[in-house]
Formats: structure tokens, C-alpha cells, sequence
């Protein structure tokens, strides 16, 4: 439990509307009177009126102001809190693409740092001071290495970012008008580098992910699976029919209306006019929306609900005749874990989580993280198709991404890696494959057909290594065995439909095909998607 040891409090009256203002920390600049939201900015002994803070948008965080906790050993108090809008920088819309929150987290030593968002994770970061100069970012591109204090740095992404609203003390002064470029880089020690250019010379903080758990953090909300969370009578309607929508997850950007199928975008708030779209129906998902189960995640068991699903594939070019490959994805969600992805593929079944870090790449087909050596399998192109539940990101009609599907070597076959990059950000996600019997048992599903859960592996994926002349006759067996099945699928689908059901997109290309050929690949992502997660 963390220590409750009290802080010295400096007290002053808010210029505005007479109302009580503390500052903890004799070092912040500033803070948002609770009553009249007036930012508030210190002058010796008074506080001085430079405007009014802008309404934070509720996102039913578990994190609230007061909260204690220990990091590194240190104890810690929450005292304040930013919020703030980002767009990618190569996208000339003029509306935001999602938000986020930082609180401001001021240690009993006087040190502040910034607990912030993270692709559905959580980041602990530190200021650092500048040493040398920076290169030129402006130049640089995501998935570029730079060198920055001697140190190695991948760029995962830059976009335009604001500040939008603020709440309790802050460490610095926030500009509420302008908007300034924030770029974001990874190391291979799972950091997060974030370089806030809206200050000359620019911030600089180094990010470590955290676990709320291991934050022995007290004095939060509630932290309840998002199934039993109550929004306190928070409630929308559908802008396509009209049926109540509860949205229940802190980090949800898009939710999907359960009557007509319309994907809502709520990264701008509840309140006011809500951008969505219709999508034709696709399938029901084989675990359903609000399932839990417990799942290995990073070597640790937990429970995991499925808050939402996707319908994906991949887009081939033109030139290679090939036809798409199509998988599904579970958003996973643990309320001191953050998310994690369950991707159904032709190849099997695999559960990853994105990673804070990025991994070596000593050469293009070739990537080392943890430990493990992974070698790239597939490139292409994925699009999202059809969307139910709750997601972090926002959820648009055609979601493209350039994928890279990596598998482990030796004793790691069962590791799997994927990068995604989608509208200038870079997010990795790693972990294991899944069996099918494994998954049916973890979120009760044993009464239902094995079928329906049981997918084709690849068959160099076992554990064992086979003798050269073996592999060779398996290969020349299994081409054999998918030309007449190619040949015949049109006559013969059956085992399609009971697998994918009658209304399946596997189903109808099957009936449809005619010994037209199939794709190249097993196919299917690696899971993860591209957040638009950033932080300070």
C-alpha cells in the first residue's frame, strides 16, 4: 500500500470566483480552479486569471486526482491532469482524430512525471534534460532510426497535437490555442522516447510501461471489468436509429450500435452531433461481445473480456491474380492490464499484445526482441471490413494498414510478431500461438462443434524439426491435396460452411470460386492495430 505521507500545501484564493487553489508542489507554475475551471497562473504570492480551461472530456479512467501510489520505490501523488487531441500530420482534415489523457504524478522527493496512454497500456514518463542538439526531425520518417543523446531511437510516429483541456496542477504552462508537432520513438529497451516541439528548446520525456497493479496505486475509481461498470446514467443514442449506446471502456474512441450495426465515433466527446456510419452485417462472432476468460498474456495468466471484433483481409495488388485472405480479431481488455489481441486466422488461433518497445532488425527479414529470433513471413496490405463492440482507436469504413507478419525460430516456433503501420504510426505486438481446444476452454465454449474453432496449420509450424527429404514429401503432399480441393471447391463446400457458416465471406468465395485459385498465403495478422495510443 502506498505510503500516505502529507504534502506541504500552498494555499491562494482563485482570481475569478474567490474559491480555494492548492499547489503541492512548490515548483508547478500553475492549476485549474475546481470550481470556475479558471487557469491560473502563480505570481508570488496571488494567482493570476489567463483564461478558462477548456471541458474535459469524461472518459470514465480508473485514475483519479488524490491517488497515491509508488513507482521505482518513490511514492506518489496524482495532482493533475491534461487532456489532449492529436491528428496525424499527413491528414488535412481539420477534425481531430482522437484524444487522450496524462496526469501529472508528483512524487513525495518533488519530482513530477506523467502518467500517461498507451496504445490501451499505460506509460510512466520522466522529463530528461537536453544534452545535445536533436536531429532533424522534420526529416525524418516512421520506422527511421536516430540518434539522439548517442542513443539508438526507431520513429513510431508524429502528429499534431493540442492541448484541449486541464484539471488540478500542472508542471507547466499548457497552450490551449495552438497546436504543436509531437514525435514519438522506441528503443529496443521498451522505452518511448516523446519530443513536444511546442516549447523552444523542445520537452524531451523518456517512458517506461507500468502496470496499474504494480503501481500499488490507492484512492481510485472504480475498477470493475467493464461489464459490471456503471456510467453513472452517461448515455447516448444511436445517431443512425436512435438505440441507447453505453460505452464503458475509458479509452474507447468508436463503439458499435448492437441494433443497426452503425460504427459511432465518440473520440470527440458524447456530447453534440456523432460521426458514424452504416456497415452491412457480417458475421457473429464465435466468442461473443462480454466474454471473459483467462488467457496467458505475457507469461502471465489473467482474465481478458472480448469488448469488441473485427472482420479483416488482405488486399492484393492487381498484377498477382491472388485473392484476399480474411481473418477475425477479439479486442481483449483487463482493467490493470490494458488490451490484447485474439486473432482467428487461417493459420490458427494466436493471442499478442502491442508492445512499448520496438524490436532489432539486423536485417529485413529478420527481427530479435526478448530474446527470441523471429523471421518475417508475410507483407501486404489489411483492411478492416466489419466492426462490433468498443475499440481504443477510431474505427473508420475501409481501415487500411501495411502489415508484416513475423514467426519465431527454433524453440520460439510458437511466437509470433507482427508490425502494423496505419495514418503514420508504427505499433509491434508479440506473443504465442493458441490451441484451438485452448481457446474453446477459456471462455466456456466447450459445448460448442470443434469444428468451428479448428483452423489449418502450416505444415513446417510443429515443434520438431523434420528430416529434409520428410519436409520435401509433406510440401509435395499438401500442393497435391490443395489442388484437388481447389478443383472441387466449388462442388464441395460444406466443410467451409460448417466451419464459417452459410453467410460467411470463406463460404461464398468457396461456392464462387471455381478452381479459380487461391491466395498465396496462410494468411491473416499477427493481431494489433495501429492506436493512434500517443502520450507525452
Amino acid at each position: 500500500m502506498a505510503e500516505s505521507t502529507p504534502q506541504r500545501v500552498w494555499r491562494a484564493s482563485c482570481s475569478f470566483c474567490g474559491a480555494p487553489v492548492e499547489f503541492r508542489s512548490a515548483a508547478s507554475p500553475m492549476a485549474v480552479c475546481s470550481y470556475c475551471k479558471s487557469t491560473l497562473v502563480r505570481q508570488g504570492d496571488t494567482l493570476r486569471r489567463i483564461g478558462e480551461s477548456g471541458a474535459l472530456f469524461d472518459d470514465h479512467s480508473p485514475l483519479a486526482l488524490g491517488a497515491r501510489g509508488r513507482w521505482q520505490g518513490e511514492p506518489f501523488t496524482l495532482v493533475g491532469r491534461i487532456q489532449m487531441a492529436y491528428r496525424p500530420i499527413t491528414d488535412n482534415a481539420a477534425a481531430d482524430a482522437g484524444r487522450w489523457s496524462e496526469w501529472h504524478a508528483l512524487f513525495d522527493n518533488g519530482r513530477s512525471a506523467w502518467l500517461s496512454e498507451d496504445n490501451g497500456a499505460y506509460v510512466m514518463s520522466l522529463e530528461q534534460p537536453a544534452r545535445q542538439a536533436l536531429p532533424d526531425l522534420l526529416q525524418a520518417r516512421p520506422g527511421e532510426t536516430l540518434f539522439i543523446e548517442q542513443q539508438p531511437w526507431v520513429l513510431g510516429s508524429v502528429v499534431l497535437a493540442r492541448v484541449i483541456g486541464a484539471q488540478g496542477e500542472l508542471a507547466f504552462v499548457p497552450d490551449f490555442k495552438n497546436s504543436s508537432r509531437l514525435f514519438e520513438l522506441r528503443n529496443t529497451q521498451d522505452q518511448v522516447l516523446s519530443i513536444d516541439t511546442g516549447e523552444q528548446p523542445p520537452r524531451r520525456y523518456v517512458g517506461h510501461p507500468v502496470e496499474l497493479s504494480a503501481l500499488q496505486l490507492s484512492g481510485l475509481n472504480d475498477l470493475k471489468q467493464p461489464a459490471e461498470a456503471q456510467l453513472d446514467g452517461q448515455g447516448i443514442s444511436c445517431p443512425q436509429c436512435g438505440a441507447a449506446l453505453s460505452p464503458r471502456l475509458s479509452d474507447s474512441q468508436s463503439i458499435v450500435c448492437g441494433a443497426c450495426h452503425s460504427v459511432v465515433d465518440i473520440s470527440q466527446g458524447l456530447g453534440g452531433a456523432l460521426a458514424h456510419y452504416q456497415q452491412d452485417n457480417g458475421d457473429e462472432p464465435l466468442i461473443p461481445l462480454g466474454t471473459t476468460g483467462k488467457l496467458l498474456v505475457d507469461g502471465r495468466r489473467d482474465d481478458w473480456q472480448v469488448v469488441g471484433y473485427q472482420e479483416r483481409c488482405d488486399v492484393p495488388t492487381p498484377a498477382s491474380g491472388d485473392e484476399s485472405t480474411f481473418w477475425r480479431e477479439y479486442l481483449l481488455y483487463n482493467r490493470q492490464r490494458g488490451f490484447a489481441f485474439l486473432v482467428d486466422a487461417e493459420d490458427g488461433w494466436s493471442v499478442v499484445k502491442p508492445t512499448t518497445g520496438v524490436p532489432s532488425t539486423p536485417s529485413l527479414d529478420k527481427a530479435l526482441l526478448r530474446g527470441k529470433t523471429f523471421r518475417k513471413q508475410y507483407s501486404y496490405q489489411a483492411m478492416t471490413t466489419y466492426a462490433l463492440g468498443e475499440f481504443y482507436w477510431v474505427v473508420r469504413r475501409g481501415q487500411r494498414s501495411l502489415n508484416a507478419d513475423y514467426v519465431g525460430t527454433g524453440p520460439d516456433r510458437s511466437w509470433r510478431l507482427s508490425r502494423e503501420e496505419a495514418d503514420g504510426e508504427i505499433t509491434w505486438s508479440v506473443g504465442q500461438v493458441l490451441e484451438a481446444t485452448a481457446v474453446m476452454g477459456s471462455f466456456g465454449l466447450a459445448a460448442q462443434p470443434k469444428a468451428r474453432f479448428e483452423r489449418d496449420v502450416s505444415p513446417l509450424s510443429a515443434s520438431t524439426e523434420l528430416p529434409g527429404w520428410v519436409s520435401q514429401a509433406v510440401i509435395w503432399g499438401v500442393i497435391i491435396l490443395i489442388f484437388l480441393l481447389v478443383t472441387q471447391c466449388s462442388d464441395d463446400c460444406d466443410e467451409v460452411r460448417d466451419r464459417y457458416g452459410s453467410s460467411s465471406v470463406e463460404y461464398q468465395q468457396c461456392r464462387g470460386s471455381s478452381g479459380s485459385g487461391s491466395h498465396g498465403s496462410y494468411g491473416g495478422s499477427y493481431g494489433g492495430y495501429s492506436s493512434g495510443g500517443f502520450h507525452k
